[in-house]
């Protein structure tokens, strides 16, 4: 199945004691790379990377959670009282030798060092369950959006392919020629042989068949299209599993193809054709980079 690595989801939910907010952006890697920031979640953090990769198999996952908690039963407020009165009862023995009123501001006495703690509650194993499965909703919204993003890369490349299709057909109708190229090739070069010795036959015969190999376009070809033919099987295949890398590594054989296809040319008319099917064998190339 033809998915893309790219894609940007964002959800909100609503829990009876705080809010979310759940982004997840993807982004091109070779392997699943979880990047998580926002609200700390302890051992939470881990049950939803386990749940991305689940479902996910490459990409730069950045995950963004944002919690606004609006019931005060989940936070824990403590007051150090000792020290709070030791503080105190020091102000007052300040206020007796000055001689004059020794005050705190109620902001600078929380603001001092070990009077108060102020901290959240763990979560329940029923916040636990709500953050997961909110995770899970936005993650699948995502995977929504990274198969809409491979359906319209699946559409470019079949262009591709289909354009590679048809210089093939006219590369095979120009080669046509290549024997009488090949010809005026073993003619020159006769004559370059025979300008100090008689030439022998069997190095006539040799000459002939080297330069038949070095300028026969068939068997590059025959490997195109069969390349071509597997990139069909795998972008229709209904299969669940990631094609990013098989075609990430048929991308190569196809350009491999392709240059020996252009040197080996020797018609004007051929040397075109197969410039152009490196441009679009470079287009797949570029687009496969983005396939899960």
């Amino acid at each position: 199945m033809i998915r893309s690595m790219t894609g940007y989801a964002e959800k909100r939910f609503l829990h009876r004691s705080f809010s979310l907010k759940i982004s997840i952006r993807a982004l091109n890697h070779r392997f699943l790379d979880w990047n998580y920031r926002g609200a700390p979640l302890g051992s939470i953090e881990d049950k939803l990377r386990n749940l991305c990769q689940q479902k996910l198999y490459r990409g730069r996952i950045e995950v963004q959670v944002d919690m606004n908690f609006t019931s005060e039963d989940k936070w824990e407020f403590n007051i150090n009282r000792d020290l709070l009165n030791k503080i105190l009862e020091e102000l007052d023995k300040a206020a007796e030798v000055s001689r004059k009123k020794v005050s705190i501001s109620l902001e600078n006495l929380l603001n001092t060092p070990y009077i108060a703690q102020f901290w959240r509650k763990d979560f329940t194993k029923e916040d636990t369950q709500f953050l997961q499965q909110s995770f899970e909703k936005t993650l699948d919204l995502l995977i929504k959006e990274r198969a809409r993003e491979g359906r319209e890369i699946k559409q470019q490349l079949s262009v591709h392919a289909q354009n590679i299709r048809n210089l093939l057909m006219q590369i095979e109708r120009q080669a046509k020629k290549q024997p009488q190229l090949i010809k005026q090739k073993l003619m020159e070069r006769m004559e370059d042989l025979n300008k100090d010795q008689t030439l022998p036959e069997g190095k006539l015969a040799e000459e002939a068949a080297l330069l038949a190999q070095r300028y026969d376009l068939t068997e590059e070809i025959a490997r195109l299209k069969s390349h071509l033919k597997y990139l069909r099987e795998q972008l229709d295949s209904r299969d669940p599993e990631p094609v990013g890398k098989k075609l990430d590594f048929l991308a190569q054989e196809l350009y491999r193809e392709a240059n020996t296809l252009n040197s080996k040319a020797q018609d004007i008319g051929v040397i075109r054709k197969s410039l152009m099917l490196k441009s679009e064998v470079e287009s797949i190339r570029q687009q496969l980079q983005n396939i899960e």
